[in-house]
Parts: C-alpha cells; structure tokens; sequence
C-alpha cells in the first residue's frame, strides 16, 4: 500500500505525536510506502487572529499541499490523525475530490468536546456528546475562552452538518469500547468504528529486583493530575516521586518538596527508568481516551496506579496489573502510594502480570495485524465477513 499519513503535531509533544511516528515506523518496516504530511502548531505564531480562525474551517495550504502530493504520490489511502487546528476539515474536501478513502484516527474526543478531554471545571462532562456544543460555549471549556470554544465549536457542527463523519470517512480508530460507546453516542457511524489500541515497541526483557521508587511521565498540565498527585505526597512526608515532561505546571513541578524533577527525556532515558522503577503513576483528572505511558510500563513489566476513568480502567485492573483510585481523591492516591511502597512482592508480581498483558495485546505484531485489517476494509467498503467483527481470538477460534 501507499499510505499518506496527516498529523498536526503540538506545541508539547505527547502521545499522539509518539503514536503517529510510531505507525509509521511499523508501516515502512512491513514494505508499506509511507508519505508523511504534517503541520506544526508552533505556525500559529507566525498567524494573526483572523487567519489562525480561517485556517481552522479551512486551509488554502492544506489544500495545495495535499493536491501536490496526490499528484507525486498517489496514494491508495489517508490516514489522518489530528487535523486541529492546521490541516483542517480541507484534507477531506481534497480526499473526496481525489477519490482517496480516508481513515480517521481519533486520539482524542475533539469530535464530540471542543475540549477534547471530556473535562469540565476538573470535573467528567458530557454534556456535548450528542448535542449542539453551546454548554461549551457558555462555560468557556476550550482555553477558558469565549471565542476559541465559539470557533471550535462551529467547526465541529460544520463538519457534522456536511456529513463528513458519514460520507467521507471510510473507517474510525478508537482506542478502546470506552470510546467506541461515547463517539457512537455523539454521532458517529458505529459500523464504521474499529477498535484498534496503541502499542510500543519492547526492547528488552525486563529485570523484576531492585525496583525503587515511583515516577509520573507525560504533560505537567491539569488534566494530567499534577495538583492531585502533589497533594497526595504532602500526606506522605518520606515519600519522592521522579516526574519527567514538561508543560504549563512546570514551575509547579519544580517547587513541589514530593517531586524529584528530571525535564523532558528521550525514550530511551524513560524505558530505563520504568524498568527501575517499582510503579508509575497516572492521576489523570481529563478522561485519557488510552495512556500510551501505562503501556509503556507494562512493556517494562512495571505496574500502574491510576485514575478509575476512561481508558485507564480498561487497561488496569485492581490488584492484578496495578492499582486504580477514584479521580480527584488525593486521599485514596496517598493510600496507594502508600500501599505500593509497602508491599514490594506484590507490585513485582503486578508488574509480572503487566508483561504479560502487553505480549498479548500491544505488541507492534498484534497491532500491525489489527492497522492492516482496517485498511483493507477502508480500501474495499464491501460487506464484511462475520468474521471482521470478532476478537482476534474468536476470528482464530472460527479458523480452526
């Protein structure tokens, strides 16, 4: 296949970003012809207001890019991933116009929350999905801003009006059933949503004694946890977390007694420590839509305490592969911390179980299979087979 990959990467980059580079590193190594499009938000800088908002409903440059690259490349698919705010909605005008299927990957729950994150006032909210977003207008939700939520909200009933979430986009990713359940009550086609979850790459078997300590890993923003987690280690006087990233909660990182700070480090450098470590922490207050990092340890054998949301409670189970706690519940995240540097056998054998669930399911093997399928059901829209709705297991099982 030859496969135009399109992502708008961040200002801080995070997971998705890792995601993308990630699919298209498997993709080239399996023999696929990969062309890869992407804009940058540091762009925007060089924007003035009206323009940065023009470019969010449509994108004279995406167009022409894209256009060139058509006529370069001719690929037999897209696959987009963030088109907010650079790409814009133009990359399906011009994916329709060429007659390329598109597949959409959403990282995130942009479509349904012009937040993204499901998150209002630290709080869980839905009371967009499915609905006319005015309550996000009214309550700011997007930068705390009237008219950046007013503008990403327009956007999102456009392409919803134009039916390009039904006509012009062939299949959907989603993470996990979480998601699947919240796009499908928001809108979306549910026969066109696939799950398909991240995955990372395991470069080493990982060593299960001398394990010390906590570490946080990603974005030092709100969402993330931050606040809960500092205020977790204020009942914990002995206790250090390492926390590596970086984001507008810095300073506050930095200034914390309980936080050990390291900056913003290589894979590498944070596959080193999540092997040395004796759990990581995800005190996530947004909906995370999968946690990329959780996978990250699980691929080092490395146990998780997490929030008790979103996709995080998908992939973690209590007492087996990690520890959840209630959102916003600094008291219950103290209580794990607590618990995990007490009982080292355990979390050993949690991690132990954590290894296990990544070699069966968020290998680059296992996901390249799922990636693939979608693609063929993308390129050829025919009537699927019962089979292409099963497990991997089922659709074994059925074979033999």
């Amino acid at each position: 296949m030859k496969i135009l990959v399109a992502h708008n990467r961040y200002l801080y980059r995070g997971g998705e970003d890792t995601v993308v580079d990630a699919e298209v590193n498997l993709l080239r190594q399996r023999g696929h012809q990969v062309w890869v499009y992407s804009r940058d938000n540091t762009e925007i800088q060089y924007l003035t207001p009206f323009e940065a908002a023009k470019t969010t409903f449509w994108s004279r440059q995406t167009v022409q890019e894209l256009q060139k690259i058509h006529q370069q490349f001719s690929p037999d698919l897209i696959h987009a991933h963030n088109t907010f705010p650079l790409i814009s909605p133009s990359l399906y005008g011009v994916a329709k116009k060429c007659r390329i299927p598109v597949v959409q990957t959403l990282h995130n729950f942009r479509l349904v929350c012009p937040q993204a994150m499901l998150l209002r006032e630290g709080k869980h909210c839905e009371d967009c999905v499915g609905k006319l977003p005015w309550r996000a207008i009214v309550h700011r939700c997007y930068r705390q801003s009237l008219s950046q939520t007013a503008l990403t909200s327009t956007m999102l009933m456009g392409q919803r009006l134009r039916g390009i979430w039904h006509q012009q986009i062939s299949r959907f990713i989603v993470l996990n059933q979480l998601c699947r359940e919240i796009f499908a009550r928001g809108g979306l086609p549910m026969d066109k949503l696939r799950i398909k979850p991240n995955f990372v790459e395991s470069h080493q078997a990982p060593q299960w004694q001398h394990r010390r300590g906590g570490l946080f890993i990603g974005r030092l923003s709100t969402e993330k946890g931050i606040e809960v987690l500092i205020n977790a280690l204020d009942k914990l006087p002995t206790h250090v977390i390492d926390v590596f990233g970086k984001g507008p909660l810095q300073a506050l990182v930095e200034d914390s007694p309980r936080l050990r700070y390291g900056g913003f480090q290589s894979s590498e450098v944070l596959r080193q420590k999540l092997n040395n470590a004796a759990y990581l922490v995800m005190p996530s207050t947004g909906v995370e839509s999968f946690g990329l990092v959780a996978i990250e340890a699980f691929a080092c054998g490395t146990p998780v305490i997490a929030t008790r949301h979103g996709g995080l409670r998908e992939l973690i189970q209590h007492g087996q592969n990690g520890l959840l706690v209630p959102p916003n519940d600094a008291n219950a995240l103290a209580s794990a911390i607590a618990y995990a540097e007490s009982h080292p056998d355990h979390m050993r054998r949690m991690g132990m179980a954590a290894r296990k669930n990544y070699l069966n399911s968020y290998t680059p093997e296992r996901n390249y299979e799922q990636l693939i399928q979608i693609y063929h059901e993308a390129v050829n829209p025919a009537p699927l087979p019962l089979t292409t709705h099963l497990t991997h297991a089922e659709t074994r099982h059925s074979r033999q």
